[in-house]
């Protein structure tokens, strides 16, 4: 992100700010509307009770990388392992660049991952996996929802995926949001108590 222009009292001058969007699947608590940490949680809680399993993560775009932000029924190899994402050898990267839902019906066998990759998966339990990307209204991936299956999946019905694709779009639409609005807002209070002039 650049820096402010020198002696500019705002950092991001012209910027628009719009109410949240909507998030009609994902069940908050009272309050915590405009928490990053809720809305992944309640996003991960819905993909998991889509795809009816107890293992899963969220990971968020950070530059060329997904870093995991969020998972559940994962044990430390597999978290410390999938930490930060950067080459293609994994389902959640292939999900990214190709901006759609990618299902792994076998781990075991799949083309998609390096054996690194391979055996930090199985070793927690997971046979299968599901990535759904967390999309902006311009379709930029800013994040992975993923779901973990202990036995090889024969694949979701039609309604499963719609459900899925949605609230990968309304969470990316949020989070896009939360960058534009609560993050720069933070910045801009920063700027502005570093800029005041001393009493």
């Amino acid at each position: 992100m650049p820096a402010p222009d020198h002696g500019a009292e705002v950092w991001f001058p012209g910027r628009r700010r719009h109410s949240p969007p909507r998030l009609p699947g994902l069940t908050l608590e009272p309050g915590s509307c405009g928490s990053q940490g809720a809305v992944l949680k309640a996003a991960l809680h819905r993909v998991l009770s889509i795809t009816q399993t107890p293992m899963g993560n969220v990971q968020l775009r950070d530059g060329s990388r997904l870093h995991l932000a969020r998972h559940t029924g994962l044990n430390r190899y597999f978290t410390d392992f999938f930490a930060f994402v950067e080459g293609p050898t994994t389902l959640c990267a292939q999900a990214a660049a190709e901006r759609r839902q990618v299902t792994v019906r076998d781990v075991a066998h799949a083309d998609v991952f390096d054996e690194a990759s391979r055996y930090a998966i199985l070793q927690t339990g997971s046979r299968a996996a599901h990535s759904v990307p967390l999309t902006t209204g311009r379709g930029t991936v800013v994040g992975m929802v993923s779901s973990h299956h202990e036995r090889p999946l024969t694949g979701f019905s039609t309604a499963q995926l719609q459900a899925l694709q949605q609230t990968g779009t309304d969470v990316g639409r949020w989070l896009s949001w939360h960058w534009n609005t609560v993050v720069l807002d933070a910045l801009e209070r920063l700027h502005a108590t570093a800029t005041r002039p001393p009493h």
